[in-house]
């Protein structure tokens, strides 16, 4: 059973933690749809393997794993990483997981282990809905963060906005990064306005401040321009911004855009901004053979030759002291990202796996 906590968060003291601060564990999904991932998502699970793999040498991970395909992830993942049957729409945890909230301080009446963390449950719809989305049944997808909660026994806070993990980046210490491109994007929440919308993220995740950027990465259609592959804190008052020094590039006009009003910002405590460019890599974009080993499927969004893909290192995962970095077999600018992460991080290790 998941306990239902009456009330916000930040009325009972919880809030975001930054993403640097100590997990006890990583949750992930395993890929699966042949309409989302080519060649039946074989390349797809290698890859989530070795993202799993790398980050288990730094903390617990928990694979959640349909039941058909239970056993095929059982014998490509590590035995001491915990393989769990339940059944998801896809498999990106980051965005249909939980936004876990913390309590620092407790009261005697209530300073168990268990009071001191709980799960948000927010609202979903396949980044957009039945219009816009990625596919058209999400229902595995919305119990995914309940499904978590009550196998942890953490309590749960549930809420009706549409909001997905990726669509934001706090610094723990009362300041949290978005982007308008996808949270007042009409395809989630058009009756909120942009005040309400800041008014919710405030009572839930404990912040003080939103600092909106415009527009998130060029060509990531699928998720409306998330934050996690444009900004992130890398510690209070300091943020990595994904960057490209080409003027004709259509990224560039979005750097130079973030990168102005950042710079005439402040957190929620009054620093200015320390910025830390990360060059995306060079242009990716869909081939005819991989587009043809997509199935052609009425319920999923089209994968057609030709697309940009939404490649940026910024969506790096931070495990306790190490740095999961993205590679995209861009030797120039693999070897960048793996410099510039190593300075920022200088404390962590930097695990390179390849995308």
């Amino acid at each position: 059973m998941v306990m239902h906590l009456n009330g916000t968060p930040c009325a009972l003291g919880f809030h975001m933690p930054a993403e640097w601060e100590t997990h006890a564990q990583c949750w992930m999904g395993w890929p699966e749809r042949a309409d989302n991932w080519r060649d039946g998502a074989v390349h797809a699970q290698r890859v989530f393997a070795r993202v799993a793999s790398a980050i288990s040498r730094f903390e617990s991970v928990t694979v959640c794993v349909s039941s058909a395909q239970w056993e095929n992830a059982r014998s490509q993942l590590p035995e001491h990483i915990r393989v769990v049957e339940m059944n998801m729409n896809d498999s990106w945890f980051r965005d249909i997981g939980p936004t876990f909230v913390v309590r620092r301080s407790t009261t005697p009446e209530s300073g168990d282990a268990v009071s001191r963390i709980a799960g948000i449950d927010w609202n979903f719809n396949s980044w957009g809905g039945l219009e816009d989305g990625c596919y058209c049944d999400w229902s595995l997808d919305l119990l995914v963060a309940k499904k978590i909660l009550g196998i942890e026994k953490i309590p749960r806070f549930s809420h009706s906005m549409v909001l997905e993990g990726g669509s934001i980046h706090v610094d723990g210490e009362g300041t949290c990064l978005t982007t308008e491109e996808c949270l007042l994007n009409k395809n989630r929440n058009p009756h909120l306005s942009k005040n309400q919308i800041e008014d919710e993220l405030k009572t839930y995740l404990g912040i003080r401040k939103v600092i909106w950027l415009p527009r998130g990465l060029y060509g990531d259609d699928d998720t409306n321009g998330h934050i996690d592959n444009m900004c992130c804190f890398v510690r209070p008052g300091v943020v990595m911004l994904s960057w490209i020094d080409d003027e004709t590039d259509p990224q560039y006009e979005r750097s130079v855009e973030a990168y102005s009003l950042l710079s005439n910002e402040t957190d929620a405590n009054g620093r200015k901004f320390e910025i830390i460019k990360l060059h995306v890599p060079s242009p990716l974009y869909m081939t005819e053979d991989e587009a043809a080993g997509v199935s052609l499927d009425n319920e999923a969004k089209p994968r057609l030759p030709g697309t940009r893909l939404a490649a940026s290192y910024v969506n790096f995962y931070i495990a306790n002291k190490a740095i999961i970095a993205p590679q995209f077999g861009d030797k120039k600018w693999d070897d960048e990202a793996v410099r510039v992460l190593s300075k920022a991080f200088p404390h962590h290790e930097v695990s390179k796996t390849d995308c």
